[in-house]
């Protein structure tokens, strides 16, 4: 009887333990040696031989105090072990002793894992040779529900989520100041930071655990990133390697603060790419303005998109017809008889491949119609022309001449994407699945549906639509398709917050085939990529087609694998249709190679296309294109380069840009004496 009290006592301190706890641990402990202590521990003549092992060693406890013995719980970042407790026994409170203060002796290692609730077994019993029953009692707990984790993650799935999230967790805390926590929330709070906003909550959350770490003993920090961890979820746990991360660690080492703010942006949107807020005092901008004003560039700041008025025949490497008759210098009566010469091209349907260089100089000079092949793709490489307003202003740049470029990656939200929101459907969060269907010509009022199945296996369709511990939900779920109106449905993710690592596996059922056949397309997006899918057979009833598998790693980043092929659907860019030739009014060299200079910066390639325009305010200039002498006030000009919005005009020269240090290709059209399809290689 003794033992079967010592038991209830065990069980009812280790349920008050857990019944609070967020997590519960395991230290590093060797299992042999913790049971062996256990065994050593009882006082001398308790533990007797009985039969042909001692009194308490049996398997039963045997398997019990390997599994559980080592289980802690972390309560103001102290170890409390299952040990720490009254027994009132003089025989076992020695033990207790013993193994408390071992386990408390030893360095968390990680998080305590169990797919079921019962450990260890109650009692079993025994019958004698004269009939008797025996009965045995053994430890035994039962865990509480939320502590038990499904049959369906593995031991080393659970322990690695938490022994890396606590990893980066505790190097963050130890890598990154709180004087880079109040400059970067300062920067997001004042909207300097480009995508900042985002991290707003985040990081209050990370300032506070910050503050509570560097308050502690040093002892108990390692105990602290184990529990906070937890409680801060996946997201602010693996803060260091998210974007935000790189900027607080860059800012921590003493990186310049400007520099460090451009890193970060580039990380979060390379193809959306925004400058940030220059950070300077009243003292700079009265220092600038005086230089700017002794040096006479006050003229050369006003800004606005340049036109074919602008530029002169020198400063281009092709026009055609149109356009020449407007750049200063090109008309002459010759060049105008050769224009309106015919002429009967033969067509080639073989693409030629051609370097740029050779383009230039053996293409372009007899080329008398030239059309670009826009493709999704050259979304970041629309460009614009600059000029200065005042024309004869004294020329702000290294090169000699008053012009600048800008490019940008702003694309315009799909078609899909706008009959979503349309139908109430969020389309702002960080993943995106998106299907649609009749919008052909033949009505189909067939009954598809969008389905996802999870990284933890929960599956989300219409009839599990708001259930997901991820925040994923379908918003939209049409059944019933109206005559000349394209069905959507929407399945979507609002943040990173609760996401989960893993594959997300996107499929399309067909869940009520009413004599339709025009399939289905489908849109994925993530991270700013819109990646499009066209199945164009009937489903079958009941028929189910993988679209593809979104991969979340550990690092925060997604990567798609499809099922089917992907393709970007045709948008709208600068007001030019994709996935079409569009007419090329002039190539040439960026500014800083007109006029045969030469060394001044990377060369670029501008192909600028009839009625593209653009449709943002780009700055007018960028610090490295600026003088010597105008850099000292650098953080000056950052800003006065965003305040001073390039001014908008008719006509103006917006196309496409390569640059010479970057591999890229683009399908031409040429028409001379013949027709030429031609791929050109940056």
């Amino acid at each position: 009887m003794e033992f079967k009290k010592f038991k209830a006592a065990f069980q009812k301190n280790f349920d008050a333990m857990v019944k609070d706890a967020a997590y519960l641990f395991e230290v590093e402990a060797d299992k042999d040696e913790l049971w062996n202590l256990y065994l050593d521990s009882f006082p001398e003549g308790t533990n007797p031989i009985y039969r042909e092992r001692r009194e308490h060693d049996c398997s039963c406890c045997r398997h019990f105090i390997k599994d559980i013995g080592a289980m802690v719980v972390l309560k103001n970042y102290q170890i409390q072990t299952i040990w720490g407790f009254d027994t009132g026994s003089a025989i076992f409170q020695p033990v207790v002793d013993a193994l408390d203060a071992y386990v408390k002796g030893k360095a968390v290692s990680g998080a305590y894992y169990s797919n079921q609730r019962n450990v260890g077994t109650d009692k079993n019993h025994e019958i004698g040779p004269d009939g008797t029953v025996h009965v045995y009692e053994h430890f035994h707990v039962v865990l509480p529900a939320n502590r038990v984790f499904s049959r369906d993650i593995s031991e080393g799935d659970v322990q690695n989520m938490v022994r890396t999230g606590k990893a980066v967790f505790k190097r963050s805390l130890d890598d990154i100041t709180e004087e880079a926590i109040a400059t970067v929330m300062e920067l997001i709070r004042s909207n300097t930071l480009y995508r900042g906003a985002e991290w707003d909550v985040p990081l209050a959350q990370f300032m506070a655990c910050k503050r509570a770490y560097d308050r502690i003993p040093e002892e108990l920090r390692d105990n602290f990133a184990w529990v906070e961890s937890v409680n801060a979820g996946s997201i602010l746990s693996r803060i260091r390697n998210h974007s935000i991360g790189t900027l607080l660690v860059d800012v921590s080492e003493g990186v310049d603060l400007d520099a460090a703010v451009r890193k970060y942006e580039a990380i979060v949107a390379p193809a959306n790419y925004k400058r940030p807020k220059a950070i300077f005092t009243k003292k700079m901008l009265e220092e600038a303005r005086d230089k700017i004003t002794e040096l006479g560039y006050m003229d050369s700041l006003p800004r606005r998109f340049a036109t074919l008025d602008d530029i002169t025949v020198n400063n281009i490497l092709f026009s055609n017809r149109d356009s020449a008759k407007r750049i200063d210098g090109a008309a002459d009566v010759f060049a105008a008889m050769m224009g309106d010469a015919k002429t009967s091209p033969k067509k080639f349907s073989k693409v030629e491949e051609i370097s740029i260089e050779k383009f230039v100089t053996d293409v372009l000079p007899t080329a008398q119609e030239v059309e670009a092949y826009l493709e999704n793709k050259h979304a970041g490489n629309m460009v614009s022309l600059i000029a200065p307003k005042v024309p004869d202003s004294k020329p702000m740049f290294k090169w000699n001449n008053g012009f600048s470029w800008a490019y940008t990656g702003n694309m315009t939200d799909s078609m899909m994407k706008e009959r979503v929101k349309a139908a109430g459907g969020k389309v702002d969060g960080v993943l995106r699945f998106s299907i649609q269907w009749n919008d052909g010509n033949e009505y189909d009022r067939n009954d598809l549906d969008a389905h996802c199945i999870e990284a933890d296996g929960n599956h989300i369709f219409y009839a599990k639509r708001y259930n997901s511990h991820t925040g994923g939900k379908l918003d939209v779920d049409i059944i019933n398709p109206v005559r000349n109106c394209p069905a959507v449905e929407n399945i979507t993710w609002p943040s990173m917050e609760r996401i989960r690592y893993g594959v997300y596996h996107f499929f399309v059922k067909q869940y009520s085939n009413r004599g339709g056949k025009g399939g289905f397309r489908a849109e994925i997006e993530f991270d700013g990529q819109v990646y499009s899918f066209n199945y164009d057979r009937e489903l079958r009833q009941g028929e189910e087609i993988n679209v593809a598998d979104v991969i979340l790693d550990g690092r925060g980043v997604f990567t798609i694998k499809p099922h089917l092929d992907a393709s970007e659907s045709s948008r709208d860019v600068w007001g030019i249709k994709t996935n079409n030739f569009v007419p090329v009014s002039v190539v040439m060299y960026s500014p800083n190679y007109w006029d045969e200079q030469k060394g001044i910066g990377n060369k670029h390639y501008f192909f600028m296309l009839k009625g593209c325009t653009n449709p943002e305010s780009p700055n007018g200039f960028y610090n490295e294109y600026l003088k010597n002498e105008l850099i000292t006030h650098k953080r000056v000009f950052e800003a006065l380069g965003g305040k001073m919005a390039v001014e908008s005009v008719e006509d103006q020269l917006s196309g496409i840009g390569f640059s010479s240090t970057k591999r890229a290709e683009l399908i031409v059209k040429v028409k001379g004496q013949t027709e030429r399809i031609m791929k050109v290689k940056f």
